[in-house]
């Protein structure tokens, strides 16, 4: 067992994960928002920080940071609402987003997994 456990301690630092972030441009009425993904091992503020950055340098002006993730990030709208989710699949992070929009008509526009 101590083996193990010796094993362990000096692999387990060695693990990190992924955190990801989506940024997201979307106005009322826009039908196709603009967005930014970033996923890197710096942590949730960073992710959120390359999100924003990849948003704007896509050429879009006003967005903002929608949803961080490990495992998976998703974000839906329609012309009117929007939602976002997560989960450790991207079905799960999907369906988080497409329930929150709370709209029939809202469809998911972008996600992401950390993989």
């Amino acid at each position: 067992m101590k083996v193990l456990f010796a094993s362990l301690a000096l692999v387990l630092p060695a693990l990190s994960f992924a955190t990801g972030a989506i940024a997201v441009d979307d106005q009322q009425g826009d039908e196709e928002p603009g967005y930014g993904i970033a996923v890197g091992k710096d942590g949730k503020d960073a992710a959120q920080r390359s999100a924003l950055a990849e948003c704007r340098k896509a050429g879009n002006k006003n967005c903002k940071s929608m949803v961080w993730f490990e495992g998976c990030g998703a974000y839906a709208s329609s012309a009117n609402h929007y939602g976002v989710g997560y989960g450790k699949t991207l079905k799960a992070a999907e369906k988080m987003a497409k329930d929150a929009c709370g709209k029939t008509s809202c469809e998911v526009k972008v996600s992401e997994c950390d993989e």
